[in-house]
């Protein structure tokens, strides 16, 4: 059987221009946004197309954008034909989208979620403070090893997202962070490089801003997962709405295990994976850990069509 999958990406993936093909043909993209915008008070349309305020690399932006134009792209996908995946994950935010488009939170609610959520992520650790790094090249037993001998030394530092095989995100302080690509240099890292990133995301760094993302979502209605979600903090599948608000809080500190993600994914028979968001991102990572999986790409109106052809088929 031809399963399907839908992955959404997280931060990262924005950039100046994005959707405007894609809203030429579809008018539900630009309505998306205008809801979104009302939401936190921004013209969020504006943002991603000429950004005149120089916010899109803000955290309390990028992710409402990021939200909002996989949920806009999914709206999409419904107006050409009812196929429905068999299970969603997304990367970090990109976990929201997918409870959004699962129908277990409402898309407004969410909006304001991940706009108060990239905020507390912004206030959690003063400017400058924070730090993460890509490592490629060393598994992630070794770099762990690393980061732990960083640690005895200069500070926090772990990692934070387990990307693909020899793919790993490193977070924590800078100091820290700077000692531990230096020591990936020297065990034989291809690339151990400082990404460029306000926030210091998945590590210990952000327990204040899990404990304040616990407390909102307290007062936020959830509900039964229509599709299932593979979430991020152990890669598994949960429909019971306290154990998903906690893995959502969990996430902001432990490691995203997008590798299990996928694995799960592929475990459950998806051959089929269209990354519904802008960009490629996570599509380059699923062919690192399963090059048999054919994946499609959904943010241009070209992209889409060539998708809803093959994917309608199954």
């Amino acid at each position: 059987m031809d399963n399907i999958s839908f992955i959404f990406p997280g931060q990262g993936s924005q950039k100046l221009g994005m959707l405007s093909d894609l809203a030429e043909s579809f008018p539900v993209i630009k309505s998306t946004f205008q809801e979104a915008s009302d939401v936190i008070g921004e013209d969020l349309w504006e943002v991603i197309q000429i950004d005149s305020k120089g916010i899109l690399s803000k955290t309390e932006i990028t992710q409402p954008v990021l939200l909002t134009a996989s949920v806009a792209i999914w709206r999409v996908w419904t107006t050409l034909n009812d196929v429905k995946p068999n299970v969603l994950a997304g990367h970090s935010l990109g976990e929201y989208s997918a409870l959004v488009c699962s129908d277990a939170l409402s898309f407004e609610e969410a909006v304001s979620l991940v706009h108060f959520r990239g905020r507390v992520m912004q206030n959690a650790v003063p400017k400058g403070r924070g730090k993460m790094a890509a490592i490629l090249g060393l598994t992630e037993v070794r770099v762990q090893e690393l980061c732990e001998k960083a640690q005895e030394q200069s500070g926090l530092v772990a990692p934070a997202n387990i990307n693909a095989e020899n793919q790993i995100v490193i977070s924590g302080e800078a100091s820290a962070v700077e000692l531990a690509i230096d020591l990936c240099k020297n065990a034989g890292a291809k690339r151990a490089v400082p990404l460029e990133v306000s926030v210091p995301s998945h590590c210990e760094l952000m327990r204040n801003a899990a404990d304040e993302l616990e407390e909102r979502l307290k007062s936020i209605e959830f509900k039964n997962p229509k599709i299932d979600v593979v979430q991020n903090v152990d890669g598994e599948i949960q429909t019971a709405v306290p154990v998903i608000k906690s893995n959502l809080v969990k996430q902001l500190y432990m490691p995203v295990r997008w590798t299990d993600c996928v694995e799960r994914v592929y475990r459950l028979g998806c051959n089929h994976i269209l990354e519904c968001g802008p960009g490629r991102v996570l599509t380059g990572l699923v062919k690192r850990s399963h090059p048999s999986i054919k994946c499609f790409l959904s943010d241009t109106t070209e992209a889409i069509e060539d998708a809803n052809n093959i994917l309608s088929q199954l």
